[in-house]
């Protein structure tokens, strides 16, 4: 059989390359339109077994010395730290909101992520023009948005708001972790962890437990 010199073979992705990082560039094309207040959102903690979720909003200045930021899951918790305080030393604004342990078997944890997600965008002190979202838009709010798949990837101020969240929701876990002991919240942060669930085996549901999420329904 002759083989087709000419075809190519198809590179395969290299699994050590760098990802790109994200950029400014959705928020640069929104102030070519004539946004001025541009926003990022997200959230953190909508697939734990304890503790709230927890939205940040986020309007960034530029991108001088946030070259290092990323979406909060690539990055160690002493890096997530030290880049919330450049986030916001280099802010416009931001703020921080959440939505209970007890709103969220009430409403569901979609329902409650939109609410944690109005009570951040309400705590700015400053109105917004634009909102860009990470994954899916926010209801019952009038300013325009984009959601962006992946946001926290490739958008900038989404970045900035995922790190901000992830900070401060981790920082509230360790406090429980203090009040509620046993369940390990200052290392699993409310997640299902073996360690958790072995936890929950033992001591039963905390205070702070999503009592309808399955894991914990099953160890009640």
């Amino acid at each position: 059989m002759v083989k087709n010199l000419n075809s190519k073979k198809k590179s395969k992705p290299n699994p050590f390359q760098p990802r790109k990082r994200p950029t400014l560039e959705y928020e640069q094309g929104l102030k070519k339109e004539g946004f001025a207040k541009i926003a990022g959102l997200d959230e953190v903690g909508r697939g734990a077994l304890a503790g709230p979720v927890m939205a940040a909003v986020c309007v960034l200045r530029d991108g001088r010395l946030l070259e290092e930021v990323r979406d909060s899951k690539m990055l160690s918790e002493k890096k997530r730290k030290e880049l919330a305080r450049v986030i916001k030393s280099r802010a416009k604004g931001w703020a921080l909101a959440s939505a209970s342990p007890a709103e969220i078997e009430k409403l569901g944890i979609q329902k409650a992520t939109y609410l944690a997600f109005r009570r951040a965008i309400q705590k700015l002190v400053q109105p917004i023009d634009y909102l860009l979202v990470d994954a899916y838009q926010v209801p019952q709010i009038d300013i325009p948005q984009k959601a962006l798949k992946k946001g926290d990837q490739i958008c900038l101020s989404i970045a900035a708001a995922s790190i901000l969240a992830k900070v401060a929701r981790d920082e509230l876990m360790k406090k429980m972790a203090q009040k509620y002991p046993g369940y390990h919240f200052e290392e699993n942060k409310g997640y299902g962890t073996k360690e958790h669930l072995r936890a929950l085996e033992t001591l039963g549901p905390s205070p702070i437990h999503r009592q309808n999420f399955q894991p914990v329904k099953e160890k009640k």
